[in-house]
């Protein structure tokens, strides 16, 4: 029984009475005992804790005050529950083991509320495998309850650069719950290499949640992974779902004063979340002291972003005394690299935040000084300009990108041909375009908030 409740991978297996002994007038303390006493544990607490300290799985010095505390506002039964399913998950590749406790207390409570008893059954990964992997490949293992990170970053060896950027990640879904790295690096690493791979762990269950996130140390590395292991089969009738995804760091944000500036932003979305790196802002064409009533919150990732989101959406949290809209800004997608390469033998750009009084004359001149133009045609606040040449095009972006025309500082953009998808989205739009630019696109501010990410 005890040998099957090593295997057992964060989930308390109920020991009998009798198989424990209990008699404790042979126990001996290590000097952390009184601390823990002084620290307000119940003595047994204290003791079964002690325990722990002298298997050497966890050492006095990894907990910290946050876990004590946490364990102090359980009942005695509790906390040696808590204890017990600690001392029995596999730490080896735990790193922050003070934060691993508070995720057991955490799953506890979840558990508690639902009256769910704990699965004895849930066979964790096989780690006489996962030994071998990560000697094989000379990458770490970081557990958490929540995930299982593998490699970010891959040792120096397999890759020494700076973390890769949007493309390179993909979204894995529809993978069998007891299936771990063993069988994923493999796999996947035939693409190319690895930057990290985290696999989403359900505490409740103690299995995965179906679905990881791989980060590549390329592009070409995650496009390639999507090509050759989306619908592999993994297991007998078992296939995989990949895409590249998209780790949206973007919030858009409505319901904006029109007044404010971009600083005034900032500072008052740094009040109320955390992680805010830049505010994008467009200005009223016939105004520039007046923002169009929206804007963009840049956050440092997609976990500060979602967090902001949540905050944001939860209707407690009040901006300048209102309740502001938010939505996921649309992903500015990375288009298919063959769907690119025919775009670029056209020299189609699309250039947007145009001021109301630049007219296609003013373009025209501002842009023909880069190469022969087939036509200029404007839109509201944006207009596509057509070289004949592809070269004069990339080289007219280059130049102009960020240049003031009319005062406000034009952006530019190679339009891209669509994607079928995006047709449907676009017919509404269409009746006031040109029908010559039918099949280009580009992105509006976002109306609809797109499908959330994983």
């Amino acid at each position: 029984h005890n040998k099957m409740a090593n295997q057992v991978n964060g989930n308390a297996v109920q020991l009998k009475e009798e198989e424990e002994p209990m008699d404790t007038s042979s126990v001996t303390h290590t000097e952390h005992y009184k601390t823990l006493i002084e620290a307000g544990l119940p003595q047994k607490v204290a003791e079964r804790l002690d325990e722990i300290f002298q298997t050497g799985l966890v050492a006095y010095v990894d907990l910290d005050e946050r876990a004590i505390d946490a364990l102090r506002e359980f009942n005695e039964e509790g906390a040696l529950s808590v204890l017990q399913q600690f001392k029995e998950s596999d730490l080896s590749h735990v790193q922050n083991k003070s934060a691993f406790l508070c995720g057991v207390m955490k799953t506890y409570r979840q558990r508690e509320k639902q009256g769910s008893k704990v699965q004895e059954s849930t066979k964790g990964p096989d780690e006489a495998k996962i030994k071998a992997l990560l000697e094989r490949t000379g990458y770490t293992l970081d557990v958490t309850t929540g995930q299982r990170k593998y490699g970010g970053p891959p040792p120096d060896t397999v890759y020494s650069g700076v973390q890769p950027g949007i493309g390179t990640e993909v979204f894995v879904g529809k993978i069998p719950r007891d299936l771990y790295e063993d069988e994923l690096v493999p796999l996947f690493e035939k693409a190319g290499p690895i930057w990290d791979l985290r696999l989403m762990m359900d505490p409740l269950s103690g299995q995965n949640r179906g679905y990881a996130f791989i980060t590549f140390c390329s592009k070409d590395a995650a496009q390639e992974a999507v090509k050759l292991c989306d619908n592999y089969e993994i297991r007998p009738g078992k296939h995989l779902g990949v895409c590249i995804s998209v780790a949206n760091n973007r919030l858009f944000v409505g319901s904006i004063p029109k007044n404010k500036t971009k600083e005034n932003i900032l500072e008052e979305f740094n009040k109320v979340t955390e992680g805010l790196v830049d505010v994008i802002l467009y200005h009223q064409p016939d105004d520039k002291k007046k923002n169009r009533g929206f804007c963009f919150l840049e956050y440092e990732d997609h976990k500060s972003a979602a967090q902001a989101r949540r905050r944001l959406m939860s209707g407690k949290v009040k901006v300048w005394g209102n309740v502001v809209t938010v939505e996921w800004a649309d992903p500015v997608e990375e288009p298919d690299p063959e769907v690119m390469a025919k775009a670029r033998k056209n020299g189609f750009l699309f250039v947007r935040n145009l001021a109301t009084t630049v007219t296609e004359e003013i373009l025209e001149k501002s842009f023909s000084e880069f190469g022969k133009l087939e036509r200029v045609k404007k839109l509201k606040d944006y207009a596509f300009v057509h070289f004949e040449d592809r070269g004069a095009a990339v080289k007219a972006m280059n130049e102009m990108n960020g240049k003031e025309i009319e005062g406000e500082e034009i952006e530019i953009v190679l339009a891209k041909p669509p994607d079928k998808k995006r047709k449907e989205r676009q017919a509404a739009r269409q009746a006031s375009r040109s029908t010559a630019y039918e099949d280009y696109y580009y992105y509006p501010p976002p109306r609809m908030p797109p499908p959330i990410r994983g």
